[in-house]
Formats: C-alpha cells, structure tokens, sequence
C-alpha cells in the first residue's frame, strides 16, 4: 500500500476526488468550513497512481481534527493505514488528541472509528441542518435511508 503526503500529489487530483465523493472539495461541519484540497493529509494510491483513500486533517494547539477521511474500496485496512499515519504524526507533533465529526447516519463510521480507540464526545443536535444553509447539496437522507440532522464528536487521547 503506498501512502502519499498530501503535498506530493496534485491539487487537481485532490479535487477531482473530492468532487467525486463529495460534490465539491468544500467540508461543512460545526468547527468550520473547510477547502480539503489546502489541508495536510494522506492519500493512498493504488497501481496506476489513482487516489482510493484520502484523510485530511487540521491540528490547532495541542488537538488534531480529523475533517474527511474516504476509502473507495472497503475492507483492505486503507482506512486503518490512513488513521495510523495521522495518530503517528499527531503524536510526532505533540498532539494530545485526535477528534473528529461523523453524522448520525454513519453507523459504519461509528463502527470504525470506536474499533480504533475513538470515544463519543459530544452530540451536536442539528448541525447540519446548519451546515445545509452553507452548503444546500448535503443530502436530507444518508445511510439506510437515515435522516441526516446531527453530527456526533469523536475523540482520543494519545497521552
């Protein structure tokens, strides 16, 4: 698996694989809004150099939040392998936590992250009916038909 620091890759092919998971490079969540194609992160490329994981990342202080992480092919530790190069270098950079948002209907977010240490933290009641307002194309319903209204903070402590 090959792992690339964001700023060995093309801000062209950072976005075009935002535009195709997400509609646009453009993160909306209660800590801010966000262009992921100017984040630091990781991609994970496959053979003929195409991203198929990407995890974006902000470290304000002694906190590391994760704001996307995508895999396109489930179940081969992409994700993992993504989530462990943050943590090393959350820890390398004096991080003492590692947070993020998932929505409500994430139910394999949920699962993940929690497998990995992430606790529940907060849930934020409404939030992205507040993040529609900025940015409309947020679809009502996600996984398993789920309305999305909420966001829940995820956290773990490296110390």
């Amino acid at each position: 698996m090959q792992i690339k620091v964001s700023q060995q890759l093309p801000k062209d092919k950072i976005n075009t694989f935002f535009i195709k998971q997400w509609g646009s490079p453009e993160m909306v969540i209660s800590s801010g809004v966000f262009d992921c194609t100017t984040l630091e992160g990781y991609a994970v490329l496959n053979k003929n150099s195409e991203i198929i994981g990407y995890i974006s990342y902000v470290i304000t202080d002694s906190e590391c939040e994760i704001i996307s992480l995508d895999s396109i092919e489930e179940g081969k530790g992409i994700g993992t392998a993504l989530i462990q190069a943050v943590e090393h270098m959350a820890k390398e950079r004096s991080c003492q936590k590692i947070k993020l948002i998932t929505t409500n209907d994430n139910l394999h977010a949920l699962k993940f992250y929690q497998k990995r240490g992430y606790c529940l933290s907060a849930l934020l009641k409404g939030a992205v009916d507040r993040a529609r307002e900025r940015k409309p194309e947020i679809p009502q319903l996600g996984n398993d038909g789920i309305p999305i209204r909420d966001e829940i903070l995820l956290s773990k402590w490296l110390i």
